[in-house]
């Protein structure tokens, strides 16, 4: 009998490839995409993703979707606690395993793994210590399409957000910036692959910078600046 297992989705690229081996994998009953969105602005969170292309991405996967909405600036208290009552609710539907397309980040691993214990759900990570440079060539030579919405400015210029992941975009990262942006150097937006029953129709809208408050809250460490691609539905 397949495991019942809710996914969590980020529409990037990474989730593209583990909800891949997912489905490959008899084991398990993948029935549920679960995303977290900022409420304020309709767009996924980190990613900056509009909320109408995340409901078209899960409608050409064909898994129902659960939005979770947060607020403006969430704290962490009130993450945890909309958290919980999601999970509460997925337990009571008969989900015991999640997934995630995490790769090496041991810290979030260990946060997720915590969280969920405490429920009894089981965490599975397809992509768990995996060379990321095989993981991107898999997921071009898969014939998986994604475009970069996000991405730290320190590290990757307006000239990156936008751009597709294809061999050029790969050769063209600096040395210090993971293939697979792993600690979050850039952000996808995943439109097409063989999880896919059609590609997502959007256009490219403006580039926007923003800055962040350092989470840390270190008067000394200067605010987080990022780079966005606005994506328009078609």
């Amino acid at each position: 009998m397949s495991l019942k297992t809710y996914f969590n989705w980020s529409s990037g690229k990474d989730a593209s490839l583990a909800l891949f081996y997912l489905l490959q994998n008899n084991a398990f009953s993948i029935e549920k995409l679960l995303t977290t969105v900022n409420g304020h602005f309709n767009r996924v969170s980190m990613h900056g993703l509009r909320k109408e292309l995340l409901i078209e991405q899960a409608n050409a996967i064909g898994i129902p979707l659960k939005v979770i909405e947060l607020p403006k600036e969430p704290s962490m208290e009130e993450y945890n606690k909309l958290m919980n009552q999601v999970i509460v609710d997925l337990t009571s539907e008969g989900y015991s395993n999640c997934a995630f397309g995490d790769i090496f980040l041991e810290d979030l691993r260990i946060y997720r793994e915590k969280q969920l214990q405490i429920h009894n759900i089981k965490c599975h990570f397809p992509l768990w210590k995996k060379d990321t440079k095989v993981i991107i060539s898999e997921f071009i030579r898969l014939g998986f399409k994604a475009i970069v919405v996000c991405t730290k400015a320190n590290l990757l210029d307006e000239s990156f957000v936008g751009r597709e992941i294809d061999d050029n975009f790969i050769n063209d990262l600096p040395e210090n910036v993971d293939p697979c942006g792993e600690n979050g150097e850039f952000h996808t937006f995943c439109y097409d692959g063989p999880i896919f029953q059609h590609p997502i129709k959007f256009t490219i809208g403006e580039k926007v910078y923003r800055e962040y408050n350092n989470p840390d809250k270190d008067a000394n460490k200067a605010a987080l600046g990022f780079w966005f691609c606005d994506l328009l539905p078609l």
